[in-house]
Parts: C-alpha cells; structure tokens; sequence
C-alpha cells in the first residue's frame, strides 16, 4: 500500500511514509499535532482511498475501554424478564458490539479510528493494550472469543492533553504532524477552493501567519479555521486590498471570530492594533 496525497487531501511526504509504515508494521498509527491539523480527516482519506469501511470511536472523558469491546444491557434485560419476555434467554439479545468488536468482524478490512484518545482517563490506553495486540478478546456473558479476521488499520488521534503511557507507545508507529508551512498551507486552500483569487490567497496567508506568529495568544488559528476564514472573506466580498491595508496599517482583524476562540486572543490583537 502507498497512500500519498488526494484530490481532497494533501499529506506531506513524512506524513505519508508513517501511514505507509504503520500498515506494514501492523501497528496502531498513533497521531498527534495541533488540533485542526487533518489528524481526524486523514483516517477518512484513507479509508476512502482504500475503499474500506471506515469506523470511528469518538473518546469522552467518560469513555471506557470496555465500550469500544462491546456493552452488556443488564437493566434492559431485567426489565424484559419482569415482563416475561422470551428474550431474557438468550443473554446475546443484551449484548451491543462496540466498535473493536465492528472492527474484528468486519467483511472486509476497515480503518478503524480512536479519536483525541488523550480525552479518556489516564488508564483508557492501558485497557485496551492486549485487544490491540492480539486482535482479540472475550465476551464473559456469553463466552464466545471474538478474534479479527484480518487486522483493522488502526488510527489514533491524541491532541496531548495527557500523557500516553509508555507501554502503549511501544505498540504504536508514531507521527507528529508539523503545522503546515506556507506553501503546503496553500496547497490545501486551493484543494478547497480551487478557484480563490491568487492575490486573495496570498494576502489571506500573510494576515493568518501574521496572527498566528504573535506571541501570548492563548489559542493558534489552525487550518480548519484558516478555511473558515477564507470562506467567510469570499462570502462577505473582503479584497486583497482590504487584506494588504490591514496589515500595513493594523486595525480590527477582518472577521476575527474565524480565526480566533478566546476573548484573550481578540483583546491581544485589538491592543496591538491600537498600540501600532
């Protein structure tokens, strides 16, 4: 397999070799970077391009490793046996798959993705250390042993709000994704919008890595937000001149809710308007 850059997604060449790697290894491609990065995106461009099923297991603070293996329905299944309900013995009517489980016995080979898996307690990863390792594990309730047909590729997105254990590193291909520079950042803006203007996209990047290199704030603008901006300025008719003007003369930043997410971060660029 050699997955490289889409009509709707570019990828750098580091990028594209980890993913590479991580499928021949066998491994769990562990992901991480600023948020709004694509870390997310690429799992569904990669099953897209791969033509697989694509399953995504979206982690909460609450979330435990147990669910991704499958969840028994106890209170439903006391709740039909007050009723009288024929379904009460056949304990599997009670059993719900998660989606590990979906993975396992998928017909054909899915991508599997465990988004922002650094959201979960600091155990999460550890819990789910053997299923990945052995593709496999038990259902107590009914006994049966599910094992994966084929081995799912596995991504996992973390935004490093916690630390990972390290025994959970060891089992993973590991790849940081770099903020996009200039060029490749320019790349992907005319992936979705194929036709901005040149000058327009030229002065949209010189605002957006201007804010982005002022220092203190609290929250970068990423490049999900970066399109947002962009779709905003075509929306509202902002001209490259209107661009050019603020950054030689700053003043308020054109639709600066876009861009920025902090009330601290919009306060830093008004003083620093006013102070120019």
């Amino acid at each position: 397999m050699s997955f490289k850059s889409t009509e709707r997604y570019i990828v750098s060449e580091g990028l594209s070799q980890a993913v590479n790697a991580a499928v021949t290894l066998e491994k769990p491609l562990l992901l991480k970077g600023e948020p709004g990065t694509g870390k997310t995106r690429l799992a569904m461009e990669l099953a897209d391009s791969l033509d697989a099923p694509f399953l995504q297991w979206n982690i909460k603070s609450t979330t435990k490793a147990q669910q991704g293996l499958y969840e028994y329905d106890a209170v439903s299944r006391l709740r039909d046996s007050q009723l009288g309900s024929e379904k009460v013995h056949d304990i599997s009517n009670y059993i719900k798959p998660g989606k590990l489980w979906q993975a396992f016995t998928s017909e054909q080979r899915p991508v599997l993705l465990i988004d922002e898996i650094d959201k979960a307690d600091i155990e999460f990863p550890n819990d789910l250390l053997q299923e990945l390792d052995q593709m496999a594990f038990h259902v107590y309730e009914t006994g049966e042993q599910v094992e994966a047909k084929q081995r799912p590729i596995v991504i996992i997105t973390s935004n490093n709000e916690k630390t990972l254990p390290d025994a959970f590193l060891r089992r993973c291909f590991f790849h940081y994704i770099q903020f996009p520079d200039e060029a490749t950042l320019s790349d992907i803006v005319q992936v979705h919008y194929p036709n901005l203007q040149p000058r327009l996209l030229d002065e949209a990047l010189a605002v957006f890595f201007g804010v982005r290199g002022i220092s203190g704030l609290k929250k970068k603008p990423s490049t999900s937000e970066l399109l947002d901006w962009i779709r905003l300025l075509l929306t509202e008719d902002i001209t490259p001149e209107q661009l050019a003007e603020y950054r030689e003369r700053p003043s308020m930043l054109p639709l600066a809710g876009a861009l920025l997410k902090h009330e601290q971060d919009i306060e830093l660029i008004e003083r620093a308007s006013r102070a120019y």
